[in-house]
Parts: C-alpha cells; sequence; structure tokens
C-alpha cells in the first residue's frame, strides 16, 4: 500500500472535483454517449431523449443492438417493473426483461421516467414497439398498477397482461383478519395452486371464503374479478416461460444495485450498468460454449431423451428429463372415445395424494392436450402427455411440441427491424465459439501436416504468408471519427429531483418534532430561554 502514492481520501476527493466540474452537464455527456454509440458503434443502438416543454429533461429511452435481436428471438414474454432510487436525481429506472433459451435473464430495453404516469407508460412502451422487431409480446408480466394496467391495455392491446401472483398472495396476511389468515390461509393456498381448470378453483374459493365469514370481504371480492390475470388456472394456458410472478425483475434489481447507488449522475449510472450488463451476458456467452460443445449426460437411456439432449439447452433438457422420468410413475387409463378424439385419465401419486390429469388427443389434428396446461405455459412437454407416448411407444419427440426459443439453435436466423434492415450484433456473442471452433480446425491441420515432411513445409509457408495479410489486415487505415460536437448541438438541461411512487416518507428527528412543537416554555416559572432543571427560581438559595 505506501507504494501507492495515494489513500482512499484522495479518491474520493478526486470524485467530487469531477463530479462538480460536470454538474449541469449531465444530459449533454448522456446525448453524446447515445449519439457515438449510434454512429461509431453500431447503426442498430436506439435512443428517445425528451424533455418537459421548458428545455429540461424528462424521460429516455434505449436500447442496443444485443437487445434488439434478443427480442427478435425471444420477444414473447416481458417482465415489466420499475425500481427506485437509483440515481441522484430520483427518476423511475425501469427495464423490461425477458428470459433466453438458457432461462436466463436478459435486458430488452431500459427507460428513465420522471413521472409514473399513464401518459409515461404509454409514450415507453410506445418506444419499445418502435426498437424491437416482431411486433407486441404474447405476454407481459407486472404487478399492481392502475397506471401501468392502462398503458399496457392502449399500447399492448393484443398482449396478456398477468399479474404478479407473489405481490398478491403476499398481502393475504395484511388484508385479511389475523384469525381468519392462520385458520385459512392453507385452503387458500390449495385453491390457487392445486387446481387445474377454472370451475374447481371457483368452487373451492368459494368454499374457503363461505366458511371464513369473508364473502363481503372487499379486497378478496376485488382479487376474485381480477383472477384471470394471476390465477394459474385461468392464466396457465398463456405461455409465459414457466413465470408466474415478476421475481426475475426483483433479483435484476438486487444483480443491478450492486453496480449503482443513489448517488450516481446519469452518466455515471449509465456506464456502471453497461458494466453490469457485460457480466451478465458474458455468462449466456459461457453457456452457448457448453452447448456447442458438450452433450448432457442422459440419466434414462431412451431414444427420446438423448434425442432431447442434442436439441435443448441444458438447463432446459434437464427440466425435460425430469418431466420424463417423472412419467414412469404416472399409470394411463381409457376414459372415452369417439370418432374425432380420445379421452385419457393419467393418475400420480404425489404426497399421499392421487392428482388425475386429463390428456385428449385429436385425431384429425394428431395433437395431444392436458389439462395441466404445462407445455401452453411453459413449452415443454409434461410428464402426463409423456406417459402416454411411452405407452404408445413414440420413441422420438415430435416436432410439433419443441419450441425453437428453448433449442441451442435459438439465436439462428436473420432478425429484420420495422424497415426490413439487419440488426447485427455490435458485441460479436459467438468470439467464444467462433474461437474454439478454429483451435479445433487448426489442431486437425496440424495433425494432418505432420504426416509429411511436404506437409509441414506447406502448412509453414502458409501460416506466414497468413500472418502477414493478418498484420496488414489489423494495422489498416482506421476510420475517420463521426459524431456531434457539443458546440453544435442544443442539449437539455438536467432534470430536477423528483418524488416517485413507492417512497417511503422521511424520518423526523427529535429535534425537527420540537420546532415544530414551538418554542418551549419553563414548567416551573413559565419563562422561555431554560427547562426546569435551570430554571433560577429553584436554583435560588
Amino acid at each position: 500500500m505506501d507504494k501507492i502514492g495515494f489513500i482512499k481520501k484522495d479518491i474520493y476527493n478526486l470524485e467530487c472535483s469531477v463530479n462538480g466540474k460536470l454538474r449541469n452537464h449531465d444530459v449533454e455527456q448522456v446525448t453524446e454517449y447515445f449519439m457515438a454509440e449510434q454512429k461509431k458503434k453500431n447503426e442498430a443502438f436506439y435512443f428517445k431523449i425528451e424533455g418537459d416543454g421548458h428545455d429540461r429533461f424528462s424521460r429516455c429511452f434505449w436500447a442496443d443492438a444485443t437487445s434488439r435481436r434478443a427480442y427478435g428471438f425471444y420477444g414473447d414474454v416481458v417482465v415489466f417493473d420499475t425500481t427506485f432510487n437509483t440515481n441522484r436525481y430520483d427518476l423511475t429506472f425501469a427495464p423490461m426483461l425477458g428470459v433466453n433459451n438458457h432461462g436466463q435473464t436478459i435486458v430488452l430495453a431500459c427507460a428513465f421516467l420522471s413521472k409514473e404516469t399513464t401518459e409515461s407508460f404509454v409514450w415507453m412502451f410506445e418506444e419499445f414497439k418502435k426498437a424491437m422487431p416482431g411486433g407486441e409480446p404474447k405476454t407481459i408480466i407486472t404487478d399492481q398498477d392502475a397506471a401501468m394496467a392502462i398503458a399496457i391495455s392502449i399500447a399492448f392491446p393484443t398482449t396478456f397482461h398477468r399479474l404478479c401472483i407473489w405481490h398478491i398472495t403476499s398481502k393475504f396476511s395484511v388484508k385479511l383478519p389475523r384469525d381468519a389468515y392462520k385458520e385459512y390461509w392453507r385452503e387458500f393456498q390449495k385453491a390457487i395452486w392445486d387446481t387445474d381448470n377454472k370451475d374447481e378453483f371457483d368452487a373451492k374459493w368459494n368454499i374457503v371464503v363461505t366458511k371464513a365469514g369473508l364473502t363481503d370481504h372487499p379486497w378478496l371480492s376485488s382479487m376474485f374479478d381480477l383472477r384471470k390475470s394471476w390465477v394459474p388456472a385461468y392464466a396457465r394456458q398463456f405461455f409465459a416461460a414457466g413465470m408466474s410472478s415478476s421475481q426475475r425483475a426483483e433479483g435484476s434489481h438486487g444483480f443491478f444495485k450492486q453496480y449503482i447507488s443513489r448517488r450516481n449522475s446519469l452518466m455515471d449510472f449509465i456506464i456502471r450498468f453497461e458494466r453490469a450488463l457485460s457480466h451478465q451476458r458474458e455468462k449466456e456467452l459461457v453457456a452457448d460454449h457448453v452447448d456447442a460443445f458438450e452433450v448432457a449426460q442422459c440419466i434414462l437411456p431412451m431414444p427420446m431423451n438423448k434425442q432431447m439432449a442434442t436439441l435443448y439447452t441444458r438447463t432446459m433438457f434437464q427440466k425435460f428429463e425430469q418431466e420424463l422420468i417423472q412419467s414412469t410413475a404416472c399409470f394411463v387409463e381409457l376414459k372415452t372415445e369417439d370418432a374425432s378424439k380420445v379421452v385419457f385419465n393419467v393418475s400420480e401419486r404425489k404426497n399421499w395424494e392421487t392428482r388425475v390429469a386429463e390428456v385428449v388427443y385429436v385425431k384429425d389434428s394428431d395433437h395431444t392436450s392436458c389439462s395441466c396446461k404445462r407445455f401452453e405455459f411453459v413449452g415443454i412437454i409434461c410428464k402426463h402427455i409423456l406417459a402416454l407416448f411411452r405407452r404408445d411407444q413414440i420413441e422420438y419427440m415430435p416436432d410439433k411440441y419443441i419450441l425453437k426459443r428453448w433449442k441451442k439453435t435459438a439465436k439462428s436466423g436473420l432478425v429484420l427491424d420495422a424497415n426490413g434492415n439487419e440488426i447485427k450484433d455490435c458485441a460479436d456473442p459467438g468470439l467464444l465459439i467462433k474461437r474454439s471452433t478454429m483451435s479445433r480446425l487448426a489442431s486437425d491441420v496440424v495433425e494432418d501436416a505432420l504426416m509429411s515432411e511436404e506437409g509441414c513445409e506447406l502448412l509453414s509457408e502458409t501460416l506466414k504468408s497468413l500472418q502477414v495479410k493478418l498484420k496488414l489486415l489489423k494495422d489498416g487505415p482506421s476510420n475517420n471519427e463521426v459524431g456531434g460536437s457539443s458546440s453544435q448541438t442544443q442539449y437539455m438541461k438536467d432534470p430536477k429531483r423528483v418524488r416517485c411512487k413507492g417512497r417511503s416518507k422521511g424520518v423526523t428527528g427529535a429535534k425537527e418534532k420540537a420546532l415544530k412543537r414551538g418554542i418551549r416554555h419553563c414548567r416551573e416559572c413559565g419563562h422561555i430561554g431554560h427547562d426546569r432543571r435551570q430554571c433560577p427560581a429553584l436554583n435560588t438559595p
């Protein structure tokens, strides 16, 4: 430490000095940074900055090429949530998240909003639609926010809006009477989670509510009216990549808050956020690399299991294999059959209870569906259908039940924007894969060349010539810088500090409370300027 030449206090003082020089130039820096990203690195970088009508920053939206390409592959499900206290202006940071083929959380777009109103959310969603290829998402998951719900219905009219089930179930302990919650919470849980069809849920819910004497409870009634948006029996038929809550958003906020804090300016926030984002994307690169050169080990030596091990990513294959293992404990029984369809009862023993799922096979379309709706909800075939396949000796999975978004090749193909232009990834996520591929090719060439002296000489001459060409390619003429100058561009003023939803009220100290009560008087003599302990009347001999 004595060789460094400065201490931690010097770094703190330097940071304060730099922040002082950059004060009132925050939005100017952010604008120049976005313009440089778009012009110098990749034209597919999209951003939009707007003011409040008084030439002051109000909101902004941005999405880089990697995020836009990711939406082209995984844009069917979006998780949206807002977090607070991530910058010195208290602007709301609103990321839109998705799930990749490894089951990892990815960032699709980001925004800063000074107001959490319906108009602000509609503006953000409209910018999101302009930036993203492929149209509206199938499902969007949020918490209960009235302004957000109205904005989604306006901007995404065909999207299924799913409410976070965790936010709703966690309120039971607060909204219900204490005794009723203790006695009937387990029955509410069974009604919510252990029912596969709508009629069964409605019946169990009404029984529990009647037993608890809460038929007129306003909050329970409102939640029952919204049941189509959060109850699994109603919402499981819509694809959501297996998500029923916005837990990924909460976890993502926790991850990014390791890098950012309330003291950050907008420019500092974006730099730190990009650093965290690169670490997140590095994990996806590693997962791609593993799946490209390794095949998962199969527990069950079945043709279908080996087939899916080569197609699915490692994470998704493990989920499929668990379903396949559990299917061996299911029993299939024919229920009814007619000219159009065949209905089976598939039973399984779980937690000392026998649960029965109904599997329907439609003859004309050659399609099989299950009452548990796992394939519709998760995108992976369920154990009940797998049990039927095993009974009918179907050795390989039909293509119609294999979603491309869970395959190793999910990111193959072109992604085009609204104008028909290809969105190219400036980060080149396949660098690890390219390096491994070329290393294997070089190793094979060396092995072939070692078989003869002529081969060694030919390879040596070719490599020397290639080395010279690569050096010329590397040291070639550099491109001229392109970008706007701060002296030529009119920039907005920095935003004022705002107060967002969810902010806790400030704690009032003892001194502030005393000032609010007014001037204190002595309880002994009634005069001001002292209290009873210092009263002259008591201290006089």
